[in-house]
């Protein structure tokens, strides 16, 4: 057996290097720092392709966003698991050992067809293993004696191991010691976590180009490592604590940059001063508030005080207001919107979907009352003639309120005054879209999401924004009873109690999660039973509903059929709207005591907390019946069964996803987060906050020499346009 030695020490891999945690009572000191070597940018060594992957193992690594040696550097393995020694094995566990080959033979089979199965004595410090290697004679001759090998597989708990995946252990100084912790990467048909864990030590090298974006000082005062020790950290790890420390270094500086980008948006936004200031006597206002059949709740009134203060300054609000179902958003949205109008201004409130721009169109008109305000309706289903009358009466001044979908950011719709303007679900508007309405003449804006946001995420994804919250329900809302059912029992107690309902002359819902049957095929190979609406309004009317009268609503129907089928369930035409997700918001119908939710298990929380919102807006008591598979997606549905409270929801919701995706697209500028983990690196996310404050209060174009390769990271991270200066 070869002789190893002792591995180096992490604080070994770089001077200035050791992995601390943060908050460490003896952080580097400033001399120390200052000190170190500087490791000034080699890009043409960073930017090389990854060597020796072929052209099928170059398509794996672009398909995982690798696409050079520094993408490879940063691609971070999960949490070593299983066995590292062959003394760890332990029967029928799947785990990767790191070996040396001491003998390997072939051995014919019976079985016909079968090719001869090749077998290795391989040995570790701990002992030796018999592995064997199925359908693959060649390689008693690929894996001679003393080839290190990587081997993945199941132990048979008798001193043998069939192996699934292999791949021979390239060299570096970590390789010297046979049985050390084998590090697991995220892989993708075409390339093994195996092959991966070898294109990264043959990198190794590489982290002399890595360079320190973080200026000295701040290293200093958060007592943590360069960059490069916190990658060699994450990747070659003396064990699972300096690995996570080397990761949290990375989230840092991902979180710091991120917190850098919204603060100079912020910064940016406050050096303009081009908004109309609304500081008239609020009589339209006043009267409106009068007149309305309930009273605000506290929160409502809390929000309308904030935006007063926004509106007065020339500064553009830019404020999140983020509420729980049912707390009454729409209502402090067009307060805003009803400020515009008393000064001589107008507003607009723009929607993702028809649907839900008609439906909110309804709300304020009936919201609205005796108020003369003129409103109207454009979105792609608005006839042309109607179109060019709105268009008209926008660009003069006559129209003083509109809604609408992208339709109202289009080219041709100019209006006289746009003082403010209302986004709703703001987070399925991309970028261009949003700065395309900020263009019809920088308004006031308030963006309003239905989707309560745990503070922590809020923050990483809003963090340019002003947030205002609404937690109170308005009186008289109901809580609405969630209940957990499966099977066919289960499906023949929910409609049980749906008969019983509509028998009291009450009304309800059923929600599928397809449209129709095609896309059964498309989303699941057909593997499992999916409810279509189209097919279970056909169902329902021949069997536990017949007899009742049934409505069809789903995103693919013309809109005259959809407007059609909500004012037919609103009157109370229709007793049961078998519909898809297109409910999820907008949707108000007091009389709605029962939402039937088919195939549960295929909604995400939040969705699932939406589509419930839709009944208990009555006087009457109202159920939710979620009916999923005992085992898929079982702890959503439980945490939806078990509190109505949203925000709480969304926290467990991040927990259960691990979620790092912030906005679901680069071009916001705030991607997927490689590195941070939230909610479990809240911390590091309050401290990059803080200390992106600070460097923008000091040097907010960072400009200064220390702050050149902060700016070169971000501009690498962001693009170019988060350099763009914020005086301009």
């Amino acid at each position: 057996m070869p002789a190893t030695r002792e591995k180096p020490k992490l604080n070994e891999v770089r001077d200035a290097g050791a992995v601390r945690s943060f908050g460490d009572a003896r952080p580097l000191t400033r001399a120390q720092l200052l000190a170190a070597p500087v490791h000034w940018p080699r890009p043409s060594r960073l930017l090389e392709p990854v060597a020796d992957v072929g052209k099928r193992g170059g398509a794996a690594l672009g398909v995982l966003g690798i696409e050079n040696v520094g993408g490879l550097l940063e691609h971070l393995p999960r949490a070593s698991r299983g066995a590292s020694t062959i003394a760890d094995l332990r029967a029928g566990e799947q785990t990767t050992i790191e070996v040396e080959v001491r003998r390997i033979s072939k051995r014919a089979v019976r079985r016909r067809r079968m090719r001869p199965l090749v077998q290795a004595d391989v040995f570790d410090a701990t002992g030796t293993l018999r592995a064997t290697f199925f359908n693959q004679p060649w390689l008693a001759e690929r894996y001679p004696p003393g080839t290190r090998l990587l081997l993945h597989g199941r132990a048979d708990g008798r001193g043998g191991m069939t192996v699934s995946s292999h791949s021979a252990a390239t060299g570096g100084e970590e390789a010297d010691e046979l049985g050390v912790s084998v590090s697991h990467y995220p892989a993708s048909e075409g390339i093994s976590s195996l092959e991966i864990l070898n294109l990264v030590r043959a990198a190794r090298p590489h982290l002399a180009d890595v360079v320190e974006p973080l200026p000295a000082a701040v290293r200093v005062a958060a007592g943590i490592p360069d960059r490069a020790a916190a990658l060699a950290a994450a990747h070659f790890r003396a064990g699972e604590d300096e690995a996570e420390l080397g990761r949290r270094r990375l989230a840092f500086e991902e979180l710091l940059l991120a917190q850098l980008l919204l603060q100079r948006r912020r910064a940016a936004r406050h050096a303009r001063e081009d908004a109309t200031a609304l500081d008239g006597a609020g009589d339209v206002t006043a009267r409106w508030l009068a007149a309305l059949p309930f009273t605000p709740t506290a929160d409502q009134g809390a929000a309308m005080r904030e935006l007063d203060l926004d509106l007065r300054r020339r500064v553009p609000m830019n404020r999140l207001l983020m509420g729980e179902v049912g707390s009454g958003k729409t209502v402090v949205a067009l307060y805003a919107m009803l400020r515009a109008v008393e000064c001589g201004h107008q507003a607009a409130l723009m929607a993702p979907t028809e649907t839900l721009a008609e439906q909110h169109f309804a709300t304020l008109q009936r919201l609205i009352g005796s108020e003369p305000v003129s409103a109207a309706l454009l979105t792609g289903a608005t006839p042309a003639a109607r179109r060019r009358e709105t268009l008209g009466h926008l660009a003069d001044g006559s129209l003083s309120l509109i809604v609408g979908t992208h339709a109202l950011i289009e080219p041709d719709v100019r209006f006289a005054s746009l003082a403010v303007a209302v986004v709703d679900e703001q987070h399925r508007f991309g970028v261009r879209q949003r700065a395309a309405l900020d263009g019809k003449g920088s308004p006031h804006v308030l963006h309003m999401t239905a989707t309560p946001i745990p503070r922590t995420l809020a923050l990483a994804r809003y963090g340019d924004l002003d947030t205002t919250f609404l937690r109170t329900l308005p009186a008289g809302r109901r809580p609405v009873e969630t209940v957990l059912l499966s099977g066919q029992r289960g499906r023949g107690e929910a409609y049980a109690l749906l008969r019983g309902e509509l028998a009291a002359g009450r009304q309800a819902y059923v929600v599928c999660p397809l449209i129709d049957a095609a896309e059964e095929e498309e989303e699941t190979g057909g593997a499992e039973r999916l409810r279509a609406a189209t097919e279970e309004l056909e169902r329902l009317r021949a069997t536990e509903l017949a007899g009742h009268r049934l409505a069809l609503l789903h995103g693919g129907m013309a809109p005259r059929e959809k407007q059609a089928a909500m004012a037919a369930f609103a009157a109370g035409e229709v007793d049961v709207l078998v519909a898809t997700t297109v409910i999820e918001v907008g949707i108000d119908v007091a009389n709605a005591t029962v939402m039937v939710i088919e195939n549960a298990e295929r909604f995400g929380i939040s969705q699932l907390h939406q589509l419930r919102g839709r009944v208990g807006r009555g006087a009457h008591s109202s159920t939710c019946l979620l009916i999923g598979s005992t085992d898929g997606g079982s702890r959503r549905l439980q945490a939806v069964a078990s509190t109505a409270d949203g925000f709480r929801l969304a926290e467990i919701d991040l927990r259960l996803r691990s979620e790092g995706e912030l906005t679901g697209t680069r071009q916001s500028g705030l991607g997927t987060l490689r590195f941070a983990r939230l909610p479990d690196d809240a911390d590091l996310l309050e401290r990059a906050r803080d200390l992106a404050r600070t460097v923008m209060h000091e040097d907010r174009e960072l400009a200064r020499a220390e702050h050149a390769l902060l700016a070169a990271a971000l501009a690498r991270e962001h693009g170019a346009g988060a350099l763009a200066p914020i005086d301009a």
